[in-house]
């Protein structure tokens, strides 16, 4: 009989502990629980030590941190009619933990889903120079269709980025071949450019020169003492006509020449 006694409260006990365990949740900072009544949402809890009642109660934990979804690679056709494979990452997490749970069944799949959807809209939408030179513009306009997207579904978007570009191999020769004739006309420019800049000192120098008899002399010895440096070689010059001319007037006076 004893016994008996002691098994009975043993089970009581038992089934005590086992009702309580089921009844404590703990969940976490970066967590909420949804909780249902017979069916019914009645709310989110969180963070913390709370109870629910067992049977009657039961929650599903949602996670609040952000989440990064690799768009995998869409092939698309671009406003211009060229074809490129581009890939994409997606930052979002969940603002609304109720809608997060009632309104779509997995959050994250739906929002990868769409995300890959509208990334095609998108470039087919948009010029291969403006994907490739205005990126920034295409993220955001991204980032905006996809958060109004999931918005519904208790989600905030808060970042896409475009990683990857592929484009075809008859294109990225092209376009190599373009950039090789832009740099070769740029060096042409430059070059031309720098022989006018010669061309037009080299006329202002032979103005001054011209104008001015004595600055030829000058700049004559001047270049017989440059050349003069070296020993080991012969040096023919000529003499000036004018100077030649004054050395004969000196030495016949009043002569014709």
């Amino acid at each position: 009989m004893f016994l008996d006694f002691l098994l009975f409260w043993g089970v009581i006990i038992a089934l005590a502990i086992l009702f309580f365990s089921s009844a404590i949740r703990i969940v976490q900072e970066y967590e909420r629980g949804v909780i249902f009544r017979l069916g019914r949402f009645v709310g989110a809890r969180g963070p913390g030590l709370f109870f629910i009642i067992p049977i009657v109660e039961r929650m599903e934990k949602v996670d609040l941190r952000v989440v990064t979804a690799d768009v995998p690679t869409q092939e698309a056709i671009t406003r211009d009619n060229v074809t490129v494979k581009v890939n994409a990452v997606i930052y979002f997490r969940v603002v609304d933990p109720g809608h997060a749970v009632l309104k779509v069944v997995d959050h994250i799949r739906a929002t990868s889903q769409l995300a890959q959807t509208t990334l095609r809209s998108v470039l087919g939408q948009s010029e291969l120079d403006e994907l490739l030179a205005q990126r920034d513009q295409i993220n955001v306009r991204l980032q905006k269709i996809i958060d109004e997207g999931t918005e519904p579904w208790g989600v905030k978007v808060s970042l896409v980025e475009v990683r990857d570009v592929e484009l075809p191999q008859s294109l990225q020769r092209a376009m190599a071949a373009q950039a090789s004739a832009e740099r070769e006309r740029r060096a042409k420019v430059i070059h031309a450019d720098g022989e006018f800049q010669a061309a037009q000192k080299l006329a202002d120098a032979a103005e001054i020169i011209g104008t001015q008899p004595a600055a030829m002399q000058l700049r004559y010895l001047q270049t017989l003492t440059e050349i003069s440096g070296d020993k080991s070689n012969t040096i023919v010059f000529p003499l000036p006509v004018d100077l030649m001319g004054t050395i004969m007037d000196k030495i016949f006076p009043g002569e014709k020449k």
